[in-house]
C-alpha cells in the first residue's frame, strides 16, 4: 500500500519548474535579467537603474536567487548579482532557466536603460582612472603587492611564442599596457603594435619605455576600445595583462576584442582568479576581486571566441593568476 501511494504521487518536473516561472513572472524581474546579460551589478546599482528603493530591489533579488535565476557575488563589502555560471542542459530546471534567458535576450534593452547602464560604467571607469592618476608614480609598487610583473608576463610571452612557431603575427594590440613592460615582447614578435590606455599618465610611462628600448613599431593611443573600433582597426593578436579587474564591464572587453580581431585572431588574457582580499580595491584600484575561469569562458563564448590553452599560477600571498587564450575561429590548438 505504501509503495502504491509513493508511486501515485511522484515529484514531477512541473513541481520543480513552478518556482522558476513564478519568480520570473514579473516584468521588473525580467528586466533585471536582461541587464544582467553580460554585466554584474550591485544592489545599489540595480536600484539606481530601476529607480526603486534598495529594500524593494533586495526583495526581488532574494526571490530570483532562491529560484536559481541569479547568484550573488561578493565584491569586498558589497554584494553584486549575476546570472548563474553553471547551467546543465540535462537538468529540467537549468534548461528552463536557460530558455528564459534566451527569451528575454531577444528583445533589445530600452534606450533609457542603456543610458543608465552606460552611466554606471562611466562612474566605474572614472573611479579606476582617478586611482591611476593619483598613484601613477607608484604603479609598479602597487601592482606588485599582488603579483610581480614577471610572474604573469613570462607565461603570457611563452604562450604567444609557442603560437608564433606556426604563424606570423602582423598586427597586435595591447589593452592597458601600464608602464609598457610587455611591449618589448610584442615589438619583437609583431610587425606593428598598438598600445591602448585611457590613462595619460600611464601612456607617458609606456612612451618612455618605448624610447629607452628603441621600440619603433609601436603606436601609443589614449582612449578605449571604442576609439579603435571607430577607426576600423584590426589585429591578429590582442593582449590584456591584468586589465580585466580594472575595467567597468569585463565582458565588453571580449566583445570589443572579437570585433577588433581578424579571422583566426587570438586574444590572450592574464588576470586574477576570484579571491576575497578586499584590500586590493583600496590599495591597487581594483574594481573586481578577480574572476572565475568559467566567467571568462562564458564571456568569450558570447563574443564568438573559442577557449584554447589555459594556465593557472598560484602565488604565495594567496592569489592565483589565470593565463588564457581565446580564438576567433576554430584552430588546431595543439
Amino acid at each position: 500500500m505504501t509503495t502504491l501511494n509513493a508511486q501515485a504521487h511522484p515529484i514531477s518536473s512541473v513541481d520543480v519548474l513552478a518556482p522558476i516561472y513564478k519568480a520570473s513572472g514579473d516584468p521588473l524581474r525580467l528586466e533585471i535579467l536582461r541587464v544582467l546579460r553580460r554585466d554584474t551589478f550591485g544592489v545599489l546599482e540595480l536600484s539606481q537603474l530601476f529607480d526603486m528603493r534598495q529594500s524593494g530591489m533586495s526583495h526581488h533579488l532574494k526571490v530570483m536567487h532562491k529560484a536559481g535565476l541569479v547568484e550573488p557575488q561578493r565584491e569586498g563589502n558589497a554584494i553584486f548579482y549575476r546570472r548563474p555560471l553553471h547551467l546543465d542542459n540535462d537538468k529540467p530546471t537549468d534548461l528552463t532557466i536557460r530558455q528564459i534567458f534566451e527569451a528575454v535576450d531577444r528583445a533589445p534593452l530600452p534606450v533609457h536603460l542603456q543610458e543608465k547602464i552606460e552611466s554606471i560604467r562611466n562612474q566605474r571607469a572614472d573611479q579606476s582612472q582617478a586611482f591611476f592618476s593619483r598613484h601613477s608614480e607608484q604603479f609598479r609598487e602597487q601592482q606588485e603587492l599582488i603579483a610581480a610583473f614577471d610572474l604573469y608576463a613570462a607565461p603570457v610571452a611563452d604562450m604567444i611564442r609557442k603560437r608564433t612557431r606556426k604563424r606570423q603575427w602582423q598586427t597586435a594590440l595591447e589593452i592597458g599596457p601600464g608602464e609598457g613592460g610587455f611591449l618589448p615582447v610584442l615589438s619583437e614578435l609583431c610587425e606593428h603594435v598598438v598600445a591602448l590606455d585611457n590613462s595619460r599618465d600611464m601612456l607617458a610611462k609606456a612612451t618612455r619605455t618605448c624610447i629607452e628600448e628603441r621600440l619603433n613599431n609601436i603606436d601609443l593611443i589614449e582612449g578605449v576600445t571604442d576609439t579603435l573600433l571607430a577607426r576600423g582597426d584590426a589585429f591578429d593578436l590582442v593582449v590584456a595583462n591584468m586589465v580585466l579587474h580594472h575595467v567597468p564591464s569585463p565582458a565588453d572587453i571580449f566583445l570589443d576584442a572579437a570585433a577588433l580581431m581578424n579571422n583566426s585572431g587570438c586574444l590572450v588574457i592574464s588576470d586574477l582568479c576570484r579571491h576575497d582580499q578586499n584590500w586590493a580595491k583600496e590599495n591597487c584600484g581594483d574594481l573586481w576581486l578577480g574572476f572565475e575561469p568559467e566567467e571568462l569562458t562564458a564571456w568569450a563564448a558570447a563574443a564568438g571566441l573559442k577557449a584554447g590553452e589555459q594556465l593557472f599560477i598560484g602565488l604565495r600571498n594567496g592569489f592565483q593568476i589565470q593565463v588564457r587564450e581565446f580564438w576567433k575561429t576554430q584552430l588546431p590548438l595543439r
